[in-house]
């Protein structure tokens, strides 16, 4: 009442009266009517329009009593008072609105909540669902609905239905009305029907129907242009529908997925560039709004883009986003940008030419945040909190002109809606994730067996929720790349840049987790292209970006094309460097953008190396280049240290880039030992892309010198370290790829390679692995194996570097090698020739440490191993001193052989047995070498077969130092072998070996070595390759010999000795032939200490000394295969078994039984074979005219040979034959014969003067001396074979005046010929010296023999005298003409002495013939020396002619002493010979040959005494039995008268006729003789019987008397003296008649 006087005064206390009851809540519902009538009044009379605002909104707040038509009536009063002319109440009526339809429908929600618990049963829906009907709604809905109806009405300008008396309405305020109820209270749309309903009819159509206007906008027809009615409402309207948009989309998606969808294109279609910039503005703003909602996002992306035929929604924003972004930069609207001064073009350079004093910023650059592209300037700002899309232009409810938009800001917005999606994105789905892998490791430890398999009912979709990720991503990622990547190079913001970098990084990463490989990989790319230099030529990047920039995103008709980076973004340079590339180039510069990428590539590596899969290529090549220009080089363990680079000079780095390089190459260290955080596959994969890196740096490094990249072997290296306990797993790509890198040309590549898998293989074999690898060989074989796959490099440094990792492992593993001993030791010995020194030098390093420090700790099978590389030691030729010291260390395997034998043995026969096992198993034969043998002899043999290879060797230091090794291994240690075993020794190793040998040494060369190699002097027996071979020959032969000699009862044991025997002695005939002085002789050498040998005493005492030495008990030892203790005795001989069983302990030796002894004789005639095939061959001489070069065997050579005979023939004597002798005979005649070269001569004779025999010939009469010894106490069968020892020993005698040819050669015969007669300048000259002693040494000897033999049968029979005889008159005859006047005296005295024996014997074999031809051989033996035709020469004195006058008196005292006395026993013809001789003694015949001249005449006075007074002896002896005798003697005498007589009478005719001429000497000499020897005969016959005197005689006698007289008148003194000798007797026969008368008588 008092509200309707109109008195405003009144109206005012009214109405706060009624507000204070009000607030009492006293009002009823009718009181309400009633205050609200009262209210419209005066409003119409506009009294008090806020007070009136006041009291409905107190009413409406403070109870729940107004509704329906009052209720209605109180909103249309506050709106119509809204529309009043005054800004006060109108601005105080739109709050009043909203607060009353806010409080409408908060009692609708109050109600629901009151009538919660109660079950509705909504009657059932009729045919038609578009119902209107609002009958099933409670009171306060029913309001509700019927005010959002009408509010719907009035902004589609239609009437409304239950707001009655409406006048004006607004759209934008309608607008603004519907989106506060639908933001504030979603629930209520959500869940009744039927305001779902009210959405779905009337509010979508009315937004679509209000953008229509927007969407046919073009920004192509210029604002004025358009109708005003159509200009007017555009941006409040535009922007209030985008608000309501955002509002439905935000909490009614699901109740108009189709709708939205149209909401969702509108809004993709407003960024598009022809739209003015406002509305783009406000559309971004709403873009991010949604941006900021990733669940929001992912609903679209499963009700669009992953349904068929369905517009990809979420795509297209994306898309539209990008796009948006790059038309900014594209087509810059006027007054947006800001052109730069810089010109286009003059990009990197202009920067660079900022120069460190602008800090290479150019000037007109501000330090404002902003995007720079192309020469479009965008700045940044800040417009929201990130994650939160805080709108400008959406909040601009005031405005109604567009406003203008800051240049950069949509740019802003775009960029912060961007990062909001990435983050809103990733950030969700990583969240989901993590709880998904969490209940996957929850179940795999329940239930470790089985596989998980995500639960359904965890998500809406369950499985297919992985599906929504990826569609979301794969969706999304190309406009994101494409916006990301623009923004990154046009970023001029180190913050801005970290962003999109960071959201590139999280994007990745989430790409890989789920999988998709090719946005993965594109995002990498991005980052990977920034760190680089624009333009930079990378394969990886460039071929990876093809196939995306290839697609162009096509969104609704406008092409977005990838942009590529463009080169003009003026940053700060940083570095400049040398880009990595097969050609060089020139440089290229790095800014702190690229290093800033860098840092967030590394760190993309770092922490999502796990998902990076087949991406480590990129992200490894990308920093491999960076790393190439920024100059870091790898250092110990493969880090990268900054160094410089050896194209030093054009890296250059600025301060700033040099602090940061330490920490660059430290995070590139932790990125590598990350690695062993990573699962195995990834691990493989960061492995396969360092390879396949690596092999493309070898690429590029291969074609020329260039210093190559060491980046991805020095992370190898890397990664193999960190990742030691799994090194398994990837230890083949590892070491396989790094053995590739140690072939390469290149050598600091190569060398890089070398150290990184040296370094691999060292650090793995000490890592301490779980099991530990002796437990694990596996492991240890398969780490040691790349070592021995670096055999097959053929650089020397990557062996040298091999070969010092193998010392190094030695030295710290060396004694857990174990099973691996066999690859290390492949290693040590994979040397060749071809190899420098150095490695061979370092190769051997190793071997002599394992084989001093190692042998006891490596598995026994090994020890061969080491053999044979100590062998190939031996046998390389760089370095002579290695080999030789090699040798010496196969010496010490072989000490530690026998040192260790026991152990050896016990592990070896373990192995064996296991091995034969398996071959068993598997049906196959063991093989191995040697392979009957025991295994530890089989370790000897190998041995033995390695020197045996060396003793082949073309150096002469090696052979012989490899032969003295061998033979003295073999004589040291040959008792560890077991009998059976030196059957292999003889026949595998020494036979093979001396074969060898000889063949070497018959055909080596021979021209002369000047030197051996530097200023090496060779002695001149050593100058050529055949006098070296010929040196081996000897040694080896020795060896052999050695062998056979020191074993031989051992060798008797086995079966075969014979055999072996007869080989040995065809090898030591071969060798004698040899023509080499020095191999014959030494083979002979060898030859007599085989022979040496008696029956075989074997060498046992000193084998058990040796035992007893070493603490064994004799009884284990076996003397006969002294075999080494612990041994089985293994015995063939079944006698030793019966003596060892008779004796106990003391083991004999079997005595030599019949079989032995006639097996030896087998072994000695052998011998003899070959002795005798030796002789016969050396001694035969050339049978043509001689060559210059024909070859005579050395006196040396043939005394050896000779001297052999003695020793051999003990052992063959027993069945030495007729046959054999003659044999013997005729080596010893070719012996003697041999001619010694002239320059040889000297040696053998110490000058010429003396008469010495040559050791030749002495050991040729001490050969045959044995033979006669042996004959002398032999059986009587032997005797027979005296005559042929004397007819050999005659042809000796020969040689004194006749010596020996040999062949057709010439020789001179030096008997006592001075030294100059031989010219020295002859080589061809033989000079066949001394046949003089030798023959004189026989004939005595013959003497001797004779001297013991003469009465033998075969000598008697063999008429031997005669033949001495025979022999003699050779000599004899020649007298002076003798080469050695020594020899005719010998040989006088040895016919004496021979016949002072032999002449008894022959009288007493008269009657048996057997001397008949005897005599008339002596009786010219007598002739011939007595009457010689040389004549003495001329410088005889006298003494020496008396001397030898003497000589000839001794044989006619002979004849008259042996020869006359026993005429009758001797042929009649003889005595007469000897007669005649004697007569011609005695006469002085003077030789016709003297020259009157000639006065000094020698007459042999004496001789002819002698003779004649023998004559007479046995002229007048008594004893003349026949008388035959009597007459020859008678004879004799009455010539020797008669020539008195007439050498008287000559005589004194001629000194009558000379005158006073005296007479020759000679006839005055003769004329003595007559007289001496007439007075001689006086004497006889004074003393004979006169009854043996015949009477002729004496009438001879008387007769010469007158002759004498006559001589009386001779003038000279001597003859008158013997002629008073001579007439003196007379007077003896000067008697009476009568006793002549009686003589006569009787």
């Amino acid at each position: 009442m008092g509200c309707g006087t109109k008195e405003p005064k009144i109206t005012q206390l009214c109405l706060a009266a009624i507000q204070r009851l009000m607030s009492h809540e006293v009002v009823s519902e009718a009181a309400a009517g009633n205050i609200i009538n009262m209210l419209w009044q005066l409003m119409e009379n506009g009294l008090e329009e806020l007070k009136l605002l006041q009291t409905v909104l107190v009413l409406l707040t403070t109870n729940t009593v107004v509704h329906d038509e009052v209720l209605s009536k109180a909103i249309v009063l506050c709106f119509r008072l809204h529309f009043t002319k005054d800004n006060i109440t109108n601005n105080t009526a739109a709050a009043t609105v909203r607060q009353v339809v806010t409080v409408v429908f908060e009692r609708m929600v109050a109600e629901d909540e009151r009538f919660k618990g109660i079950v509705e049963h909504p009657p059932p829906v009729q045919g038609n669902t578009n119902r209107r009907s609002v009958s099933t709604l409670r009171p306060s809905a029913k309001d509700a609905y019927m005010l959002f109806q009408d509010l719907c009405q009035l902004v589609n300008a239609d009437a409304p239905y239950w707001l009655v008396g409406m006048t004006e309405m607004t759209r934008t305020f309608g607008l603004e009305l519907l989106e506060s109820v639908l933001n504030d209270f979603p629930g209520v749309f959500l869940q009744h029907q039927e305001f779902s309903f009210l959405l779905k009819e009337r509010v979508c159509p009315l937004v679509i129907k209000l953008f229509s206007p927007n969407i046919k906008f073009r920004q192509g027809s210029s604002c004025s242009a358009s109708p005003a009615p159509v200009e007017k409402p555009y941006f409040p309207i535009c922007m209030r529908l985008l608000r309501v948009v955002s509002v439905l989309i935000k909490h009614f998606y699901t109740l108009l997925v189709t709708e939205c969808e149209i909401f969702l294109s509108l809004l993709v279609k407003f960024l598009d560039g022809e739209k003015p910039q406002w509305l783009r503005a406000v559309a971004v703003e709403s873009v991010h709004r949604l941006c900021v909602q990733p669940h929001l996002l992912r609903s679209f992306c499963q009700s669009y883009d992953m349904k068929q035929h369905s517009t990809k929604v979420f795509r297209d924003i994306v898309n539209a986003l990008g796009s948006f972004i790059q038309s900014l930069f594209i087509i810059p609207n006027a007054g947006n940008s800001t052109a730069l001064s810089a010109p286009a073009g003059s990009g990197a350079q202009g920067a660079a030419q900022g120069g460190p004093g602008t800090g290479g910023i150019s000037g007109n650059l501000t330090a404002q945040a902003a995007f720079e592209y192309r020469g479009t300037w965008i700045p940044l700002m800040t417009v929201s909190v990130q994650g939160s899309a805080k709108a400008t232009y959406l909040e601009m409810l005031d405005k109604v002109e567009p406003p203008s938009i800051p240049e950069g800001y949509a740019m802003s917005v775009a960029f912060s809606a961007l990062l909001d999606l990435v983050r809103g994105i990733t950030s969700m789905i990583e969240r989901e994730l993590a709880v998904e892998e969490e209940a996957a490791a929850e179940f795999r430890e329940t239930h470790p067996n089985q596989s998980w398999q995500p639960q359904p009912g965890e998500h809406e979709q369950d499985g297919q929720v992985h599906l929504v990720w990826e569609e979301m991503v794969s969706a999304c990622w190309c406009g994101l790349l494409a916006a990301l990547s623009l923004l990154l190079d046009a970023s001029t913001d180190e913050t801005a840049t970290e962003n999109i970098l960071k959201a590139e990084l999280t994007m990745a990463s989430l790409c890989g987790r789920l999988g998709l490989v090719t946005p993965r990989d594109a995002f990498i790319t991005a980052i990977c292209k920034a760190s680089l230099p624009p333009h930079y030529a990378l394969t990886v990047l460039s071929s990876n970006a093809a196939h995306f920039s290839s697609k162009a995103y096509s969104i609704q008709g406008q092409t977005v094309q990838i942009i590529s980076p463009s080169s003009e973004s003026h940053q700060q340079v940083v570095a400049v460097g040398q880009p990595l590339t097969s050609q060089p180039q020139g440089t290229v510069v790095l800014t702190a953008k690229n290093i800033q990428c860098m840092r967030t590539l590394l760190n993309l590596a770092h922490c999502h190396g796990a998902v990076l899969g087949t991406s480590w290529q990129l992200v490894l090549a990308t920093l491999q280049h960076l790393v190439w220009i920024l100059g870091l080089k790898p250092g110990m363990g493969g880090a990268l240290k900054p160094g410089r680079a050896v194209e030093g000079p054009s890296t250059v780095l600025t301060t700033a880039v040099m602090t940061d390089l330490p920490v660059i190459s430290n995070i590139l260290s932790r990125l590598f030992e990350s690695s062993q955080y990573l699962d195995d596959v990834s691990l493989h994969h960061l492995i396969n892309a360092l390879c396949s890196l690596s092999l493309e740096a070898m690429e590029m490094a291969s074609g020329n010198n260039k210093e190559p990249s060491l980046f991805a072997v020095a992370k190898l290296l890397e990664t193999g370290l960190v990742n030691m306990d799994r090194i398994e797993i990837l230890w083949r790509p590892l070491t396989g790829h790094l053995l590739e890198v140690c072939q390469h040309p290149n050598s600091r590549m190569r060398e890089w390679g070398a150290e990184a898998l040296t370094a691999l293989i060292k650090a793995s074999l000490a890592y301490k692995h779980d099991p530990p690898l002796a437990q694990n060989q596996r492991l240890q074989l398969l780490l040691l194996n790349p070592l021995k796959e670096l055999s097959n490099v053929l650089h020397a440094d990557i062996r040298q570097k091999q070969l010092e990792s193998v010392l190094q492992i030695l030295q710290s593993q060396g004694d857990s090698l174990g099973p691996g001993w066999p690859l290390v030791l492949g290693v040590i010995g994979a040397i060749r020739n071809d190899q420098g020194e150095s490695l061979i030098r370092t190769a051997f390093q190793c071997l002599q440490l394992v084989v001093t420090d190692f042998l006891p700790t490596m598995p026994c099978t090994c020890l061969q191993i080491v053999v044979d590389v100590a062998g190939s030691f031996g046998l390389q030729n760089q370095e002579l001193n290695i080999s030789l010291t090699s040798i010496g260390l196969l010496w010490n395997i072989s000490d530690y052989f026998f040192q260790r034998g026991e152990a050896i043995i016990q592990e070896l026969e373990r192995e064996e047995e296991a091995l034969q096992k398996q071959a068993q198993e598997k049906g196959e034969t063991l093989n191995r070498p040697f392979h009957p043998a025991p295994p530890f002899d089989c370790l000897w043999l190998c041995l033995y077969a390695k020197l045996g290879e060396m003793c082949v060797d073309p150096r002469p230091a090696v052979r012989k130092s490899a032969g003295q090794t061998l033979f003295s291994t073999i004589a040291a240690h040959g008792t560890l072998l077991q009998q059976p075993t030196w059957h292999i020794v003889v026949w595998k190793v020494l036979f093979p070996l001396l074969n060898c040998v000889r063949k070497s040494s018959t055909t080596a060369d021979k021209e002369k070595i000047e030197s051996g190699g530097g200023n090496i002097l060779i002695h001149h027996s050593r100058d050529t390759a055949e006098k070296q071979w010929a040196e081996t020959w000897v040694l080896t032969l020795a060896g052999v010999a050695r062998i056979f000699n020191t074993r031989r009862y051992l060798l008797q044991q086995l079966g075969d000795f014979f055999e072996a025997w007869e080989v040995l002695l065809n090898h030591i005939q071969s060798a004698s032939l040899s023509k080499n002085n020095e191999v014959s002789l030494a083979a002979l050498k060898s030859f007599q200490e085989i022979l040496q040998i008696v029956t075989p005493v074997r060498d046992s005492d000193r084998a058990v000394d040796a035992f007893a030495a070493m603490g064994v008990p004799p009884v284990l030892i076996d003397p006969l295969s002294a075999s080494g203790p612990g041994r089985p005795l293994v015995r063939s001989d079944s006698l030793v078994e019966r003596l060892t069983r008779y004796n106990g302990a003391e083991l004999q030796a079997p005595p030599p039984g019949e079989e032995s002894a006639l097996e030896d004789a087998a072994l000695w005639w052998s011998a003899w074979n070959t002795w005798y095939r030796t002789g016969t061959d050396s001694t035969r001489p050339p049978s043509g005219p001689t060559e210059k070069f024909s070859f005579i065997p050395s006196q040396p050579f043939l005394t050896a040979l000779i001297q052999i005979f003695p020793a051999l023939y003990q052992h063959i004597k027993a069945n030495f034959s007729m046959e054999d002798l003659k044999k013997l005979g005729v080596i010893l005649h070719g012996a003697v014969s041999v001619p010694i070269s002239s320059d040889a001569s000297p040696f053998i004779l110490p000058s010429y003067t003396e008469a010495v025999l040559t050791s030749l010939q002495e050991a040729v009469l001490t050969a045959l001396d044995v033979l006669q010894k042996a004959i002398c106490v032999g059986p009587e069968n032997l005797q027979v074979m005296y005559p042929a020892i004397f007819e050999q020993l005659l042809l000796f005698v020969e040689f004194s005046c006749k010596p020996p040819q040999y062949g057709r050669m010439e020789t001179k015969h030096v008997a006592n010929a001075k030294y100059n007669q031989i010219q020295l300048f002859a080589p061809a000259e033989w000079v066949a010296l001394n046949y003089v002693p030798f023959a004189e040494r026989s004939l005595e000897v013959v003497v001797d023999l004779y001297h013991k033999t003469a009465c033998h049968k075969a000598v008697i029979n063999e008429k031997v005298l005669q033949n001495i005889i025979k022999t003699l008159r050779m000599p004899l005859g020649l007298k002076y003409s003798c080469p050695s006047e020594s020899t005719w005296k010998l040989a006088v005295s040895s016919l004496l002495k021979v016949l002072s024996i032999g002449l008894p014997v022959a009288r007493q074999h008269a009657s048996s013939g057997k001397f008949d031809t005897m005599w008339p051989e002596l009786a010219n033996a007598f002739q011939d020396f007595l009457f010689t035709k040389s004549t003495p020469p001329d410088n005889l004195s006298i003494q020496e002619f008396q001397k030898n006058e003497a000589v000839d008196v001794e044989v006619v005292q002979l004849i008259s002493t042996e020869i006359l006395p026993f005429a009758n026993f001797i042929p009649k013809d003889f005595v007469g010979q000897i007669m005649t001789m004697l007569n011609r003694g005695s006469i002085h015949s003077q030789s016709p040959s003297f020259t009157e001249a000639e006065i000094d005449v020698r007459m042999r006075e004496e001789f002819s005494k002698v003779c004649f007074e023998t004559l007479l002896q046995f002229s007048f002896s008594n004893k003349v039995s026949t008388p035959q005798e009597g007459y020859i003697s008678r004879m004799a005498l009455s010539v020797l008268l008669k020539r008195s007589q007439d050498v008287l009478r000559r005589y004194v005719e001629d000194e009558r006729l000379s005158g006073r001429c005296p007479l020759p000497r000679q006839q005055v000499t003769e004329i003595i003789f007559v007289l001496k020897a007439i007075s001689t005969l006086m004497d006889s016959l004074k003393k004979t019987q006169p009854e043996n005197v015949d009477g002729n005689t004496w009438a001879q006698v008387i007769a010469l008397y007158p002759t004498l007289v006559e001589c009386v008148t001779c003038s000279s003194s001597e003859v008158s003296s013997a002629l008073k000798e001579a007439l003196g007797p007379f007077k003896d026969f000067m008697q009476p008649p009568v006793s002549r008368v009686q003589n006569g008588e009787s």
